[in-house]
């Protein structure tokens, strides 16, 4: 509720899409809790919780969020929050590597992105709809599937994901608030600092903050990069690009990559419906997500494509992606014809990496709760400033290898990210009959009454022997993916591969581990 005398801000009055509620604070809620989770041993940090919880700063981690508290009303939330997310400069740089990384043309690109993303926001929206039907965030409902100690293996793996998709978000913001000026250059580690600034204080405040800034983080960005392709269109070239069995390689490798970045948004994707209610549409959430991914996935992506094929009309465009790579290149095309009016929207386009990196740190903070009891009895703002400073660290450390580490987080994502939707997915349609009643969302913590994890611990497995045979990395070229286009730099089949083998291993085991484990 609001008080303007007290300087109490009640952020389900001002967020869109969020109904009035007159709920008790969730701090002193969360502490009465009867869960076997020891709050008391971090007293001191809950005692600060408390009196932040009276400003609008979200105390709850991975509670499940009770039916009642679900003030969430509007289904167009999720569109909000998946075209901000990924109406930035990091979708942007993944159209680059199209060229950069697969010497690809425009055409082939474009044709790739759109049907990579396609397919692979699927689970992501359909998972979406997991939140609001049970209210528990996306690691903690793997539970159900991985059984708890299996799941402690995605679980290390998305805190892994989070950060460093941190990282190289923060590298290639930091490249274009470089790109701005030429000769008073900001240096790389400053501007690391600024973005993450902006990512803790929106990141720190919790649910009804990241959608409220996810609401409009989008509009100005959206406007650049229209400003953007008008500045390009007369330079690019459809037909720069390979040919025949060597180009089907590098096009299958560049899905790789694609499918790695809108795969990410999946172990992270019911974290942000928790507060939606119990009987919204399914088809609402499943639509309005879909859309809100896909949108800036395939029309930035295909920009970044674009902006590569300038080159051979523009060579200081080459030279500028030479010196400060996809920063460069941005910069390139509103700073250098526009002047000072394009240095203010480079930085605008730059400070983008905010909306990205949020739904990473906010995530990462409820993954982490999800390893132990211990860890869930730390508040998830402490969580959250420590992972943001171990990610700065790391991106000032890794700024010059950023294409690198770009390219291997992507695919290494999708390998595994490929598996975990995999047996999720079987696990709800196949064991539990697509039904919601089949979950007894109290038990998310009592590994007794959850599956014993062997089945999906071997469907793992599995799926990670068909990722080694099917990938086609600079350091590693698997004995499938080494047949697929050059010999020397192969196809990366990877991630198709893990999640052929984990969804034919996972059905026979899960159903011998559910007849004499039970659960």
């Amino acid at each position: 509720m609001s008080d303007a005398k007290s300087g109490h801000f009640d952020i389900e009055k001002s967020s869109g899409g969020f109904a009035v509620s007159d709920d008790a604070h969730e701090a002193g809620l969360l502490e009465r809790l009867d869960d076997d989770v020891p709050r008391s041993k971090f007293a001191k940090l809950w005692a600060i919780v408390e009196v932040l919880d009276r400003y609008g700063v979200e105390a709850r981690g991975i509670e499940r969020v009770p039916p009642d508290q679900r003030t969430q009303t509007s289904p167009l939330a999720p569109f909000w929050m998946w075209l901000a997310a990924n109406m930035t400069i990091s979708t942007f740089s993944i159209g680059c590597l199209g060229n950069s990384i697969f010497y690809l043309g425009l055409k082939d690109a474009a044709l790739t992105i759109i049907f990579f993303n396609l397919l692979c926001t699927l689970p992501v929206a359909y998972f979406s709809t997991w939140g609001a039907k049970l209210g528990l965030r996306q690691l903690t409902l793997s539970r159900f599937s991985f059984g708890y100690f299996t799941s402690q293996i995605p679980i290390i793996l998305n805190c892994i994901a989070c950060v460093g998709w941190s990282v190289v978000n923060s590298i290639v913001g930091a490249q274009t608030l470089r790109a701005v000026s030429t000769s008073h250059q900001i240096p790389t580690a400053a501007a690391i600092v600024v973005i993450a600034i902006g990512t803790i204080l929106i990141s720190f405040m919790g649910y009804r903050v990241v959608h409220l800034y996810e609401q409009y983080a989008w509009v100005p960005v959206a406007i650049i990069f229209v400003i953007y392709l008008g500045q390009i269109a007369r330079f690019t070239e459809s037909d720069f690009g390979g040919s025949g069995t060597v180009e089907a390689g590098d096009v299958i490798s560049f899905g790789a990559t694609v499918a790695g970045f809108s795969l990410g948004w999946t172990s992270l994707a019911a974290d942000y419906t928790v507060r939606m209610p119990e009987d919204m549409s399914s088809v609402k959430i499943f639509f309005w997500t879909y859309l809100g991914l896909n949108v800036p996935l395939i029309l930035v992506e295909t920009l970044g494509a674009a902006a590569m094929t300038t080159f051979n009309q523009k060579s200081t465009w080459a030279d500028a992606y030479a010196e400060n790579s996809v920063g460069g290149l941005l910069g390139a095309g509103l700073a250098g014809p526009m002047g000072g009016f394009g240095s203010f929207l480079l930085v605008l386009l730059a400070l983008s990496i905010i909306a990205n990196n949020i739904p990473n740190m906010y995530s990462l903070a409820l993954t982490f709760q999800n390893i132990h009891p211990y860890t869930q009895a730390i508040p998830r703002i402490f969580i959250v400033i420590v992972g943001s400073v171990v990610y700065i660290v790391l991106a000032i450390a890794g700024a010059s290898h950023f294409e690198e580490w770009l390219e291997t987080l992507l695919n290494i994502l999708a390998y595994w990210l490929a598996i975990f939707s995999t047996i999720l997915i079987e696990e709800h349609l196949i064991f539990r009959h697509g039904k919601w009643n089949n979950y007894n969302t109290a038990d998310f913590s009592n590994f007794r009454r959850l599956p014993l994890g062997i089945a999906s611990f071997i469907a793992l497995s599995c799926g990670v022997a068909g990722a080694v045979l099917g990938m086609a990395q600079t350091w590693y070229i698997g004995v499938i993916g080494g047949m697929i286009g050059d010999p020397e730099f192969g196809g990366d089949i990877g991630f198709e591969l893990a999640f052929a083998f984990s969804a034919i291993v996972y059905p026979p085991l899960r159903w011998i581990e559910k007849r004499y484990w039970g659960f």
